[in-house]
């Protein structure tokens, strides 16, 4: 018997038995189309979050009081000792780090933003000095960018988002006109390009401020910068780290057993950090989707032996007439991996349906890739073969005189 004579053959019987071959595949649609979701969701968010939120280019890198993320609450008990990061902080970095290219400071905050009897809430406040800009890459679309001029006299001037333009300054230009950040009154001097949104979060409601500005408001004695520093290239940024070290430890007068008492990341810490939580939460959804998998190769294997039991004399009839035991056994081999297969190739497409339809109702983006589609295939193979070996086994041992007796 040649393969193709094998797959006509097997194909025949599944077609025979229709319902029973439709349930069998539902424990093999169900994993794979879980696995493929999953899949998904986090490539998508995986290449989202490196291009839309952690933003920092391959040579740039942050020092600040303590780590954006906290991990529990005895850091961050811990962190809250530690010295603030000064402006004093800030010049000095600028003026001896001879490997930095660019060294900007910056405050953050949310407030609200108001203009007439419009109000917009929860806006993310930006104090910057003029480097920002140009180390987080914004971009405007009419007006212009703060100035040192702006950032030594402590202008009352302020670069807007998309967001704040449509909810207070609809249908007007809005370069030239006043709005207040806390009741404290600016004059819009630029508005940013439109971003979109971040996992459910507008990228378009800030306001940018020189930090001199806020300062002046709200004074400089409580809260601690975070210091940007750009190396000028990715292969420089290792020795542009040591060098900010060494000049904030001697600053802060540490010993040299003493560990760092300010944090420096980098694109490449958040982004690790980013891939560790999903990879865990990828792990653990692949671990509760292969339950369903090895569901539905029990209901294979199951299935399989039900047919072997049924078709006992047609085996033997086959054996009678000359078939071998290879030829058997790639029989039932090629029916079991054949529902399998049907299986995996409808959990794929479900899966991609699912992601999508996720991605359409939800702020979690997602991307379908070639080697996740064709690896849902190479699973939904594997558990075939692997749980119709015992059935095609058994038939393919079977006695052609006792099973011919068979009724």
């Amino acid at each position: 018997m040649n393969f193709s004579e094998a797959v006509a053959i097997s194909t025949s019987s599944l077609w025979a038995h229709k319902l029973r071959s439709v349930l069998t595949l539902v424990g093999v649609v169900i994993g794979v189309s879980a696995v493929i979701a999953v899949v998904s969701l986090i490539n998508g968010a995986n290449r989202y979050v490196a291009t839309r939120v952690f933003r920092l280019g391959a040579d740039v890198f942050g020092l600040s009081k303590q780590p954006s993320i906290i991990r529990n609450v005895d850091d961050w008990l811990e962190f809250q000792k530690r010295k603030r990061i000064t402006y004093d902080d800030f010049q000095a970095v600028r003026e001896q780090c001879k490997s930095c290219k660019e060294i900007g400071a910056s405050l953050g905050g949310r407030v609200e933003v108001k203009s007439g009897l419009n109000s917009l809430k929860d806006t993310n406040l930006r104090a910057w000095t003029p480097q920002m800009a140009e180390l987080y890459d914004v971009d405007l679309v009419s007006g212009r960018h703060m100035t040192e001029a702006d950032l030594s006299g402590a202008a009352p001037v302020c670069v807007i988002g998309m967001d704040v333009v449509e909810n207070l300054l609809p249908n007007v230009d809005p370069l030239g006109k006043e709005i207040r950040w806390n009741n404290t009154p600016c004059q819009v001097i630029g508005v940013g390009k439109k971003e979109g949104s971040a996992l459910g979060n507008s990228l378009d409601n800030w306001i940018i401020l020189p930090l001199s500005t806020y300062n002046k408001e709200y004074g400089n004695q409580q809260n601690s910068l975070r210091i940007t520093v750009r190396a000028g290239s990715a292969a420089r940024i290792a020795a542009s780290v040591d060098e900010v070290r060494q000049i904030m430890r001697g600053r802060h007068h540490l010993t040299y057993q003493a560990s760092d008492d300010f944090a420096i990341e980098t694109s490449d810490s958040f982004l690790s950090l980013w891939k560790d939580i999903s990879s865990s939460f990828f792990a653990v959804t692949i671990a509760i989707a292969s339950i369903s998998l090895v569901v539905g190769g029990i209901v294979i294997m199951n299935i399989m032996l039900v047919s072997v039991t049924e078709r006992t004399r047609e085996i033997g009839m086959r054996k009678a007439v000359g078939a071998r035991r290879i030829d058997i056994l790639r029989q039932f081999l090629i029916e079991s991996s054949t529902i399998a297969v049907i299986g995996g190739a409808l959990g794929v497409l479900l899966g991609v349906m699912v992601a999508g339809l996720v991605s359409w109702l939800t702020p979690l983006p997602s991307a379908v890739r070639l080697w996740s589609v064709l690896s849902g295939l190479a699973v939904a193979l594997s558990v075939g073969l692997f749980f119709g070996t015992y059935p095609a086994s058994k038939a393919a041992k079977l006695d052609p005189v006792e099973a011919l007796r068979s009724e």
